[in-house]
């Protein structure tokens, strides 16, 4: 597949045209995030702002361009003396200029040229139907547009179109919950705003727009949103770009029953993405949020989705309730994500890549589920519900922070049928029936851990691979399962190079982490009961030096840790309880002083991997599955 790539292109000056009053001013979001509880991030990263618009005649200057896409500077600027008046009132439109037709409450426009609408049409329609290397601009200028029997405004032809929504107004576009159409073989214009030609909607004014037939806006080539405050309830589909929906800035508010934004072309291989670049965009929707036939790129905005009821929901195995999916790749640069799913938050068929960003992700399922590559090179990501929180075939973490909490596992590398989501009423929070993700078909299976920060706390296995482990740098903090059919590791090979891991739980499938074939020393301890939630874990040398102090979330009865500090020869004492004064994030203290509770047992370091407690499953071994029956 060809993939849409964003290319940044430097500031072009544009020469400013005559000003008229109805030049829309420029629109800035901001947005804050919220205060979250812990578990904390390793470290304050740098998240991404909405993008500012720049002044309304420059406004494109500093717009990202993506390949193909319909932008173009002169989409924003017009002579002021050029704009044809339209106004309506009730049923009657009235103009005093060249290129519109009137027939009753029905304005065609059939000439390239910029349009001036204001008032209200009852029960009528704006028609576009002019030459396709027409460029067409519609000021909305406080419009109130409806129609009974189809919809209100239509671009039959046209090469683009651009709604600006003139500053300060409100412009209401609503259809009817039935249509009228010319025959019994048509289903279109099937939008509140339906277009056959590229669509630009842009200014500082306001656009409500209700689609009770099926879809609020519709086109059937390209989408572009650069600037504005738009609202759209519907039926169906919230916005639908059939080639793309680009979205740069505005404030956008999305209620529907289908899909929130929606790019759909399947055919073409450089058709059927989204991109946004900037502006705060809510969707409440009861299917998917954000839904691409190829790609889905975040480079920055905020996002708050909320699909199919929420996280505690539960979608049937026939429906799809995600917050962001794609068939071949969801790439996040950056912005702010806040999303609540009844189905996976992040899905792809494909890929997954986070490169930046904050990311909060509430799913009734997985919080990010890739069925092939999952790759996480930077930013924010808390799953603060899951079912299991990061999914699939390959699964890499080279830098960022990564906060999990999943009733099931915490990371699962696997291949075949997902069988995840037992339904209401079996693993918290519930989740989809059985055999809705599907994994490519990839040879093997692997875990790579070569930075960042790993925190997870899961109901089942902490870090699960159907095949191998890969450690050589970064930090991983697992709290574990507390019944023995699960263990903190899950995996058929683990080797570790680098970094620091302390991975605690059950004994029953206690696993090392690390192996003969690893560079690095590990320890695993089986206790002989059952240690509470909170009791300290305490590791010091022969030398009285602090190695390790650790606080787990839920109660354990084995921990293994591996870390530089680890040497060959050296004999460490294990302490159960006692207290610190250091600063703990998560667990894990650092600095101040510890006051000894119970020795638990003493180790020497003889070999790669050494262990102490008979029950477990020891330096490694094991195989694949987990709760749910997943492979």
């Amino acid at each position: 597949m060809k993939k849409i790539t964003a290319l940044l292109v430097s500031i072009i000056l544009i020469m400013t045209l005559a000003a008229c009053s109805v030049i829309p001013a420029a629109t800035t979001s901001t947005t804050e995030t919220s205060s979250q509880n812990a578990p904390e991030m390793a470290a304050t990263s740098e998240s991404a702002t909405t993008a500012s618009q720049p002044a309304a005649a420059t406004d494109p200057a500093s717009a990202i361009i993506y390949q193909d896409i319909h932008e173009d500077a002169s989409d924003y600027v017009w002579d002021a003396a050029a704009v044809v008046p339209m106004t309506l009132d009730g049923n009657t439109i009235t103009t005093s200029g060249a290129g519109v037709s009137i027939n009753g409450s029905v304005a065609n426009i059939t000439a390239a040229g910029v349009y001036s609408l204001s008032g209200t049409l009852t029960d009528g329609q704006i028609v576009v139907n002019a030459p396709d290397d027409a460029v067409v601009q519609l000021i909305l200028n406080g419009v109130n547009l409806n129609n009974s029997k189809g919809s209100p405004l239509v671009i039959e032809e046209a090469d683009k179109a651009i709604l600006i929504l003139a500053e300060n107004t409100q412009n209401v576009i609503s259809d009817s919950s039935a249509y009228v159409f010319a025959s019994a073989d048509t289903d279109e214009p099937n939008a509140a705003i339906f277009s056959k030609s590229d669509l630009t909607i842009y200014g500082s004014g306001a656009l409500t727009v209700t689609g009770n037939y099926n879809d609020g806006i519709a086109s059937k080539d390209g989408l572009l949103i650069a600037s504005g405050t738009v609202s759209v309830t519907a039926l169906d589909d919230g916005i639908r770009g059939k080639d793309y929906v680009a979205i740069k800035d505005g404030t956008i508010t999305i209620s529907s029953q289908g899909d929130g934004l929606k790019s759909d072309n399947e055919e073409e291989t450089d058709r059927g993405f989204i991109t946004i670049a900037g502006g705060t965009i809510t969707i409440t929707s009861g299917a998917d949020a954000v839904q691409a036939a190829k790609e889905v790129f975040v480079t920055s905005g905020a996002l708050t989705l909320v699909t199919g009821g929420g996280s505690q929901s539960w979608t049937a195995d026939t429906s799809s309730a995600k917050g962001i999916i794609a068939t071949v790749g969801v790439t996040v640069d950056g912005g702010i994500l806040s999303i609540d799913s009844a189905d996976d938050a992040l899905h792809s068929n494909g890929s997954i890549t986070v490169n930046g960003g904050s990311l909060t992700l509430a799913s009734g399922d997985d919080g990010l589920h890739a069925d092939a590559d999952l790759t996480i090179n930077g930013g924010d990501i808390r799953v603060t519900r899951s079912y299991e929180g990061l999914e699939g075939a390959v699964i890499t973490v080279n830098a960022g922070n990564v906060l999990v909490t999943a009733s099931d596992d915490g990371f699962n590398v696997a291949g075949g049928a997902d069988g995840s989501g037992m339904g209401p009423g079996m693993l918290p929070p519930g989740g989809r029936p059985g055999g809705q993700d599907s994994f490519a078909s990839v040879g093997s299976y692997y875990l790579y851990i070569n930075g960042g920060y790993i925190f997870v706390d899961a109901g089942g296995d902490g870090l699960d691979s159907n095949g191998a482990i890969v450690m050589t740098g970064g930090t991983a903090i697992v709290n574990g399962p507390t019944e023995n059919m699960n263990g903190a590791l899950d995996y058929m090979a683990f080797t570790i190079s680098g970094g620091t891991i302390i991975a605690v739980g059950s004994a029953g499938m206690a696993q090392a982490a690390g192996s003969d074939s690893s560079s690095q020393y590990a320890v695993l301890v089986n206790y002989d009961s059952v240690q509470p939630a909170g009791t300290l874990i305490h590791i010091q040398n022969s030398a009285g030096e602090d190695i390790l102090t650790f606080a787990p979330t839920r109660q354990y009865q084995s921990i293994t840790f591996s870390s530089p500090a680890l040497t060959n020869g050296e004999t460490y004492t294990l302490y159960s309880g006692g207290s610190s004064t250091g600063t703990a994030l998560n667990g894990l203290y650092q600095g101040g002083t510890y006051a000894p509770g119970s020795e638990v047992t003493t180790l020497t370091v003889s070999g790669l991997v050494t262990w102490s407690g008979a029950a477990g499953m020891g330096p490694g071994g094991g195989g694949p599955g987990g709760r749910g029956g997943r492979p």
